[in-house]
């Protein structure tokens, strides 16, 4: 089994569960009602944190963006514009779902629940602390990457089906920016799974207890919050964004609900990304005095503050230039990145 009982969260519930339902019922109904009740907990909780995380940064970013650009930002729905986010969720939700005539019916309607779904599910192999993970597998680390290989091939699905030419267009170029970063991604993953010796994502957090990766890889750990930025296509790297080119990028065709879904995806995949970033290379939960959560989640709200600091007071980048940094720069020295791993760590 990918479960490992003994040390992850769902594992928690399900040893408790089992012990109270096998006196109840037949053993292996008792096992298989028990593991899913406790992956049902693992969800629910998870999905707190998520809403929690979302609902709080697109407050942050608002505040921060209009404290950097001399702007007060969210400020009279609730203290502090804390209560904007609701009253824009409920305007989102509250207008009318319109699909284009030329849409490709239903695929167009499941491509954007189907990629948040996509990302909710590779939340499963993150661990959070050293107990509070869903599936703890030795190949942890493929199977996130895995599945965020799969972005592209729905972000094309989207604008294509969409039946806009502006549209599918755009979707192409968000295709073409993410295949230049998917190289340079897989040979910095594969450098850090080298310095830890497997791709479990617990035992590379094991790894840096005394000393992180950011620190004995600087390049790969610049390297891998340049790409992370371009996957999770935040600035400079937001072609989406182009308006006077592109109008919304692949997004141009969606109406309010969908928008806010789309909105609601932008801010899971940051917390995603920073998750991945703390604990390839910041440690993940390690530290002194503090929980192990409260470290872990340290780590993301700063990592958060300096991406939202970075889309204020950068500019976007040309397609051209960015292809280019991609193959010409980023290519390269991941290579670098990655033999000097092998040096350092496997010689």
């Amino acid at each position: 089994m990918l479960i490992k009982v003994s040390s992850s969260f769902v594992g928690y519930f399900y040893s408790h569960l089992y012990s109270i339902l096998s006196s109840l019922m037949p053993l292996r109904i008792a096992n298989v009602l028990s593991f899913i009740i406790s992956f049902i907990v693992f969800a629910i909780v998870l999905m707190i944190l998520i809403v929690l995380f979302v609902y709080m940064f697109g407050w942050g970013e608002r505040k921060i963006m209009g404290r950097v650009q001399l702007r007060h930002g969210p400020t009279y729905t609730g203290p502090f514009g804390i209560l904007q986010n609701m009253a824009d969720v409920i305007k989102l939700l509250t207008k009318e779902n319109i699909k284009p005539d030329n849409a490709d019916e239903p695929l167009f309607g499941m491509i954007l629940p189907a990629i948040y779904a996509m990302f909710i599910f590779s939340f499963a192999f993150i661990p959070l602390t050293s107990s509070f993970v869903g599936i703890d597998t030795g190949v942890a680390l493929i199977a996130v990457f895995l599945i965020l290989s799969l972005m592209p091939f729905m972000i094309f699905l989207a604008g294509w089906t969409s039946g806009n030419k502006f549209g599918s267009i755009s979707a192409q170029r968000s295709v073409v920016m993410l295949l230049s970063y998917e190289i340079p991604l897989i040979l910095v993953v594969a450098a850090v799974a080298l310095a830890s010796h497997g791709f479990s994502l617990m035992n590379i957090v094991k790894a840096q207890s005394g000393m992180w990766y950011a620190v004995l890889m600087p390049i790969g750990f610049v390297l891998f919050f340049i790409i992370m930025l371009a996957e999770l296509e935040r600035p400079p790297f937001d072609l989406r964004e182009a308006d006077n080119e592109l109008i919304a990028g692949w997004l141009t065709d969606v109406s309010a609900p969908y928008y806010g879904l789309a909105l609601l995806l932008d801010y899971t995949r940051m917390f995603l990304g920073t998750l991945l970033i703390s604990i390839l290379f910041l440690g993940g939960w390690n530290g002194p005095v503090l929980p192990p959560f409260a470290w872990i989640m340290i780590k993301v709200i700063i990592l958060t503050i300096f991406i939202i600091i970075i889309r204020a007071s950068t500019v976007r980048m040309k397609l051209d230039r960015l292809l280019r940094m991609g193959w010409l720069y980023l290519l390269p020295l991941s290579i670098i990145n990655l033999f000097a791993a092998y040096i350092i760590f496997a010689w």
